[in-house]
Formats: C-alpha cells, structure tokens, sequence
C-alpha cells in the first residue's frame, strides 16, 4: 500500500532475460535513465550521469516483452521501486541497487512509432482447439 510507485524514461541496456518459473513467466532486463538539461549559457544541451536500474516483469507483462522489446529501444517503466542493500564485499564496501518491479512497460512515442496488436486470450486449451478443427 505504501510502495513507491515511479516513472523512468530510458533505453533498454541489455537482452530481455526471459524464464519459465514456478509461479509463471518472468522477465527482466537492465534499463539504463539519461537526464538531458539545456544549459544556456553554452546554447546546448548538455546528458547528466546515467542511471542503471533492473526492470522485472512477470505473468503477461514478462511475455508481452520478451516478444515486444530489444536492447536500445527507448521505454517508459512504470512500477514499484526497490532498493536493496546487498551485504559488504571483502573490501568493505557496500552495494545498493535499484529494481522496478514494473506494472507497465511501452515504448517511448516521443522518440518514434509503434504498432499495437491485441493478444487474444482462449480459454480452451491448444490442443482442444486443433482436434475440433480437425475433425
């Protein structure tokens, strides 16, 4: 209830790593975030320091973008962020990164075009339908 709902603008940094779970589909794929500012005193516009955060997706949505998205394509990620600590390497040094549990992936319209097709769902099994067809 209380979850940290966020919206990134980005590119897709690496493959979709899509895999058949117990709990059903899951994917999940690095999305790297630019900030752009104009600086006017130099007349241009000027990239900030890149953010990487691991995007995952699961059920429908984790199918949908494995057969929808490839690296470089740019997207807006909406969902849920979460950050975790990961515990002290030798070194000492403490690690943090940031997931997007996402709740909605598409692509970025603002940077070109897309076109949009419908799954159609059935609740018949596969199988069920080729027999009647072929009967």
């Amino acid at each position: 209830m209380y979850d940290t709902q966020v919206t990134l603008v980005g590119c897709v940094a690496t493959q979709i790593d899509y895999k058949e779970t117990v709990n059903g589909p899951a994917a999940r794929f690095r999305f790297a975030v630019t900030p752009r500012y104009f600086d006017r005193r130099k007349d241009t516009w000027i990239d900030g320091s890149t953010s990487f955060y691991t995007v995952w997706a699961r059920r429908t949505l984790a199918v949908n973008l494995a057969g929808s998205v490839s690296v470089g394509e740019p997207l807006v990620v909406h969902g849920r962020l979460r950050v975790r600590e990961d515990p002290p390497d030798g070194e000492g040094a403490r690690w943090f990164s940031a997931d997007i549990d996402a709740t909605a992936i598409g692509h970025d319209l603002n940077r070109g075009t897309a076109a949009f097709r419908r799954v159609v769902r059935t609740d018949t099994p596969l199988m069920v339908t080729q027999k009647a067809a072929v009967v």
